[in-house]
């Protein structure tokens, strides 16, 4: 039996594009003629994709799944915290609201149990798991027990690319903190870094690109830059009009799905024009 192959991708914060880079990534995969499927351990969102059976899962897993040409599953997305409106957040486990309310801490292992054969099943059937992270791995309150970053990373032993959001400002204190916050090994498991949201030449960057590999001590594989995209950015939304929601995707059918699938592949040229692939299919 092949077991998949793992590329993990963590950010710096909430918000710097790590689902649309898995989204990306999924579909430049599968043009190069892999078996690719996402996977997210744990998502807060308010914004879920319906299976016809009821089940959920967070709409950007579904997002990406279609981005590997497959159909979704409840094994993408194991676990889901889902905001009520001035109610407890209802949790959501294997795809079915949970029979008890949220406590990650005291559910720590039972969730992790939970996340960890979900992958299983999934690695069985692919030959490579985008795996995304969540927020970002040096929550330093919350960092000892979780399994969604560096905890989930460890234990699958997964190479790690570290994104960054240059528009947001602050770039170079957010890769060197992020770094120098984890351990050892945590850090060995960070391949490479990608800079995110840049505007102007990619090239004008040169010598930041350097300063950031000379401090950190990690190759910068890519400089993505700035777009229009009509793709789901992120599982919470942060006030974006244009971000696609559960609504849009699940009910206007044929015809979204045809405008998402293109802008999926300019997605995947945007990324084999500005990421050196081949040095992260490990």
């Amino acid at each position: 039996m092949v077991i998949a192959k793992t590329i993990m991708i963590q950010g710096t914060a909430s918000g710097v594009g790590k689902s649309t880079i898995v989204a990306g990534l999924c579909r430049l995969l599968v043009q190069k003629g892999y078996r690719v499927a996402p996977f997210k351990a744990l998502n807060t969102s308010d914004n879920s994709y319906v299976f016809p059976n009821g089940q959920q899962i967070a709409c950007s897993q579904a997002i990406q799944a279609q981005a590997c040409k497959i159909q979704p599953s409840t094994n993408m997305n194991p676990i889901m915290i889902k905001p009520v409106l001035n109610k407890y957040p209802v949790l959501i486990v294997n795809g079915e609201p949970a029979a008890f309310q949220v406590d990650v801490k005291k559910q720590n292992q039972m969730l992790k149990q939970v996340v960890l054969q979900a992958f299983q099943r999934l690695e069985k059937q692919y030959d490579y798991i985008l795996v995304e992270g969540a927020g970002s791995p040096v929550e330093l309150n919350l960092k000892q027990n979780e399994f969604v970053n560096m905890g989930l990373a460890t234990q699958l032993q997964a190479p790690v690319l570290l994104v960054s959001d240059i528009d947001r400002g602050g770039v170079f204190a957010s890769l060197y903190g992020t770094v120098a916050l984890l351990n050892s090994e945590e850090r060995n498991l960070i391949k490479g870094i990608i800079i995110n949201k840049f505007h102007g030449d990619p090239q004008s960057f040169f010598d930041g690109t350097q300063i950031l590999q000379n401090l950190t001590k990690i190759p910068v594989l890519g400089i993505l830059p700035s777009f229009d995209l009509e793709i789901e950015d992120e599982d919470i939304v942060f006030g974006n009009e244009n971000i696609k929601t559960k609504e849009r995707f699940a009910c206007y059918g044929a015809s979204y799905v045809s405008l998402l699938d293109q802008e999926l592949d300019r997605l995947a040229q945007l990324f084999e024009k500005h990421l050196q692939i081949s040095q992260f299919l490990f």
